[in-house]
């Protein structure tokens, strides 16, 4: 397990770095950490909930929705889920590339009502 500080978030996971990239994503556009509604810990992926975490994760719930549940690796800019699903695939603060095949796994992360 590794923690790393990304602006006031800390991020959890295997092999962490300063983009929040882990040891399962890892391209130039892996840079996006999601909090998870079980522990409101951010996590660069399921994965990384599922090794280091000691409980079954829960998604992001639409009850929540004005708070932030996305981080971005980039700069620490944290936004909402609407927020993230809505930026065309860029930190809407810094402008970084997000990976747009992550929204394949939006249902890993968040409540069915986001989509």
């Amino acid at each position: 397990m590794y923690e790393r500080q990304v602006g006031e978030y800390r991020v959890v996971g295997l092999a962490v770095d300063e983009q929040t990239r882990c040891a399962h994503w890892y391209s130039e556009r892996d840079v996006v950490a999601m909090r998870f509604g079980c522990c409101s810990t951010f996590y660069p992926c399921h994965s990384c909930h599922e090794a280091c975490a000691n409980h079954p994760p829960t998604v992001w719930p639409y009850a929540r929705r004005d708070e932030a549940a996305v981080l971005c690796g980039g700069c620490g800019h944290a936004m909402t889920v609407e927020s993230y699903i809505n930026c065309d695939s860029r930190c809407p603060a810094c402008a970084i590339a997000f990976n747009p095949g992550c929204a394949a796994h939006y249902p890993l992360y968040f409540d069915p009502l986001y989509l």
